[in-house]
């Protein structure tokens, strides 16, 4: 049986890891959620680090969202680093999903954006697992995580 780890954290507006646990389920079976929740974005990586070592995950989602200010940029640049070093060293992918606040304009499309890319992200991390020939299937389409997709630039033949 495959684990997914989640990781997200208390700074959000949105519990995106919800979101992403009944897409799961919806999408199949095979596998145990488990999850860390910590307190800000820099926070992630260590998180994932212990899902990975000490939960046995295969693999990881990172949920976070930065706040409007420059500085949350900043931590939202550090933590994505951080996540990417934690998925070499384990050798695991993780799927981050970072939605930022300034995505959106009022406090609903805050909503709708974190529980839509929360559940793309979700579904892209199964299929990593278990369908990895659907995603290469979908390579170059211009898919978007939480927003319409805009297609691929030019159609092959």
């Amino acid at each position: 049986m495959k684990r997914i780890g989640l990781a997200d954290t208390t700074f959000a507006r949105v519990d995106m890891a919800r979101y992403a646990i009944r897409a799961l389920q919806a999408r199949g079976t095979g596998f145990k959620v488990v999850r860390r929740t910590v307190p800000g974005l820099k926070d992630l990586p260590v998180a994932c680090r212990r899902l990975f070592l000490e939960d046995h995950a295969d693999l990881c989602l990172a949920f976070g969202m930065p706040g409007r200010a420059e500085y949350d940029q900043t931590c939202a640049h550090e933590a994505s680093l951080g996540l990417q070093f934690c998925g070499v060293l384990e050798a695991k992918p993780i799927v981050e999903c970072f939605v930022f606040e300034a995505e959106a304009a009022t406090a609903a499309e805050l909503e709708a954006l974190a529980r839509r890319r929360a559940e793309e992200h979700a579904l892209n991390a199964y299929a990593l697992l278990f369908r990895p020939h659907d995603l290469a299937r979908r390579a170059g389409e211009g898919l978007r995580q939480g927003f319409a997709d805009v297609g691929p630039a030019r159609r092959t033949r």
